[in-house]
């Protein structure tokens, strides 16, 4: 019986791969055979650091800022076909500063305006390959998240656009996707993670008692970008310990 969780063969693109959630993913991949491109916006991979949660061993790295739209039209990649596309950028303003419409705009630009520009960048090559495309979004998008509007209706937005590019894409073979984590242990939690009293009132809120790690996150990926999900388009995983139940 074929490993359906087998990815050789298969070139993967993470955009925002470099550490975190990305990366989990990406590395998950190349550990099924898949060929592992990501993105980051550091000039070098030897400029992230193991202890940032950044695990580059075997992945081909190249710099792309997202939030340059003109970045992402003129990006050039190293590989000529793509089988496999995550984008799991992500950007958050705290101390209230997404309520500056320059810092609203900022994390808009990141975390919903660059995945349709990604999108449509490798829309040709996903559609050469009939692949699949998915989106990390959060499950800020089913709740109020009180301190950041701008992270709260850009994750919002990710969960509609997987939907509609979910619909317009499966004519050209191009399963659409997406993932929404819960509280994952990354440096974008930090402000969380790190604090004693708020990380032990987010643990009282997850059923599982755990923080989510970025292995939990690349379990829901493959599963996405296999033939196991050969049906699904569309759709958001929640993946997050039952945090919003």
């Amino acid at each position: 019986m074929a490993n359906e969780l087998d990815f050789s063969g298969k070139q993967l693109l993470v955009v925002g791969g470099s550490s975190g959630i990305g990366n989990g993913i990406a590395q998950a991949f190349r550990a099924r055979g898949a060929d592992v491109a990501v993105c980051g916006t550091r000039a070098r991979a030897a400029d992230y650091q193991a202890e940032e949660g950044s695990d580059l061993t075997g992945l081909a790295y190249t710099q792309l800022d997202v939030s340059d739209p003109g970045a992402v039209e003129a990006f050039k990649p190293s590989f000529e076909k793509l089988d496999i596309l995550v984008l799991a950028q992500g950007a958050v303003l705290y101390r209230r500063g997404e309520f500056e419409m320059t810092g609203f705009r900022t994390v808009v630009e990141v975390n919903l305006m660059s995945l349709m520009a990604c999108a449509t960048r490798f829309h040709s090559m996903l559609r050469h390959s009939r692949g699949a495309l998915i989106m990390v979004s959060s499950t800020a998008a089913y709740h109020s998240t009180m301190g950041n509007p701008a992270y709260n209706a850009s994750k919002t937005g990710a969960v509609g656009l997987t939907r509609t590019l979910g619909e317009a894409w499966a004519e050209d073979g191009i399963r659409v996707n997406g993932i929404a984590p819960g509280l994952v242990d990354t440096k974008m939690t930090k402000v969380t993670t790190d604090n004693p009293k708020r990380r032990e009132a987010a643990l009282s809120r997850i059923p599982l008692r755990r923080l989510g790690t970025p292995s939990d996150m690349a379990g829901a990926a493959l599963f996405l970008a296999s033939p196991l999900s050969s049906y699904m388009i569309g759709q958001t995983l929640v993946v997050d310990g039952g945090l919003i139940l």
